[in-house]
């Protein structure tokens, strides 16, 4: 995990600061995955699509992840933040629901335009949510 903690650090690193502060949310995010025990990380950079941070936990053996945080690349940079549709509620419906959304599963998704405290607590929320699905298999 250290290989992908270094490209991270360097993504993160030359990632200019904007004032909607989505590099202050993705760090955030980051940093609230990283708490988790048993968590595994990945980072696939797509350089001028995305940016993708996948978190697994090693009792999950049926899917590839139980979160995707992408970072879109776009002007100015957003994030959207996928999970497996079964392993999350949302029960004040701010996600999306997309059908066969994530590696061709039903997913819902949270786009993240501009910092906002109360959407950023909500997704980790639903971070936590997916975690203790995870750990669970």
């Amino acid at each position: 995990m250290e290989k992908v903690i270094q490209a991270l650090e360097s993504f993160i690193k030359d990632w200019p600061d904007s004032p909607e502060q989505n590099k202050k949310v993705f760090i955030r995010l980051k940093d609230h995955l990283m708490s988790k025990p048993g968590i595994k990380l990945d980072f696939l950079p797509r350089p001028k699509v995305t940016y993708s941070l996948r978190a697994t936990h090693e009792n999950l053996k049926n899917k590839p992840m139980f979160v995707m945080v992408d970072v879109i690349e776009d002007q100015p940079r957003w994030l959207s933040v996928c999970f497996y549709a079964e392993l999350i509620k949302d029960p004040e419906e701010k996600g999306d629901f997309v059908p066969g959304g994530l590696l061709g599963e039903d997913a819902i998704c949270f786009d993240i335009e501009k910092f906002d405290e109360d959407r950023i607590r909500y997704v980790e929320s639903r971070l936590d949510e997916a975690f203790q699905s995870a750990t669970q298999g």
